[in-house]
């Protein structure tokens, strides 16, 4: 009986210990989370254009209001992520860029672009605009049944690159015809809550 107690101690005290180093360990290591530059950029594709929504309603320009400040809308609908990567200097590189939120690969998965070919761009994109000493920001994909592992592909190109992830831009949107304007972008409701999502995000490193 005092063997059993023993064991059953030991073992509560060990579950004990690692619970502690999990809940101390670091998180993902932010790459410049103190960001040069001066302009806040939105990056992508007709998620960032406003695709769906009435001017003035797509989620850049409701973020700038949110932040009282600033945020160019470089977003352009059906760009993949190899057609963004060819308009990345002109319209991100060269703009000084601070801190830049990217929405791209909904293209690539719907149009059946191998996963490693849109990550292998993504990364291309995220730390190209890093070495210019900007903060990144990616709103994930997570769409049920057909997205073909996007989702693991978002999680490990930011933890690898150091760039901040909103894991599913499209949490609570996707599915609800009350915030979507057709089968893939939301509507001016819709985009408002893109919009705060990524807010959350941004705080911390305005």
């Amino acid at each position: 009986m005092i063997r059993k107690a023993v064991v059953v101690v030991v073992i509560g005290l060990l579950g004990l210990l690692g619970y502690r180093l999990l809940a101390s360990s670091p998180g993902p290591t932010i790459r410049n989370d103190r960001p040069n530059g001066e302009n806040i950029i939105c990056f992508g594709d007709s998620l960032t254009y406003g695709t769906g929504a009435p001017k003035g309603k797509d989620y850049p320009t409701r973020l700038s209001r949110m932040i009282s400040g600033p945020v160019m809308n470089k977003g352009v609908p059906g760009d993949t992520t190899a057609r963004a990567l060819d308009r990345l200097d002109k319209d991100v590189l060269s703009q000084s860029p601070r801190i830049v939120l990217i929405t791209l690969g909904g293209n690539d998965l719907k149009n059946g672009i191998s996963k490693d070919i849109a990550f292998r761009n993504l990364r291309v994109i995220i730390e190209s605009i890093q070495d210019m000493g900007a903060l990144v920001i990616v709103g994930g994909i997570d769409v049920p049944v057909w997205g073909r592992g996007f989702e693991d592909g978002y999680r490990q190109t930011c933890r690898e690159t150091g760039a901040v992830l909103v894991p599913n831009i499209f949490e609570g949107i996707f599915g609800n015809r009350q915030l979507m304007s057709d089968a893939i972008h939301p509507n001016g409701e819709g985009y408002e809550l893109i919009a705060e999502k990524f807010h959350q995000a941004l705080k911390p490193y305005l």
